[in-house]
């Protein structure tokens, strides 16, 4: 069993910044890709950023130069690094852990809201 713990979210202003934070657990662990997803109100849940067990690293257009995913394979826990907070950012933000066996684990969600 994987339990993920995400935490960092909460308000800020547009143009501000927050850092997300995806603490994984479990026993033996063997962490392959480790992904963010958002969803809006109303929405479907959306791709932000990849990171693959090497640091390769992949974004979603709408926050390509603004957020920067990284992770510590030593402490099992990837980052999101927002930057430039857009009211569109606003969402309920998930972390996925993809592992070895294959299989996939979800964080809880973590609101981040953007607005003045």
């Amino acid at each position: 069993q994987v339990q993920l713990v995400e935490s960092g979210g909460g308000s800020v202003q547009p143009g501000g910044s927050l850092r997300l934070s995806c603490a994984a657990s479990g026993s033996n662990l063997r962490i392959n890709e480790m992904n963010w997803y958002r969803q809006a109100p109303g929405k479907e849940r959306e791709l932000v950023a990849i990171i693959t067990s090497s640091g390769r690293t992949n974004y979603a257009d709408a926050v390509k130069g603004r957020f920067t995913i990284s992770r510590d394979n030593a402490k099992n826990t990837m980052y999101l690094q927002m930057n430039s907070l857009k009211p569109e950012d606003t969402a309920v933000y998930y972390c996925n852990v993809d592992i070895w066996p294959p299989r996939s684990y979800w964080g809880q969600g973590i609101q981040v809201t953007v607005s003045s």
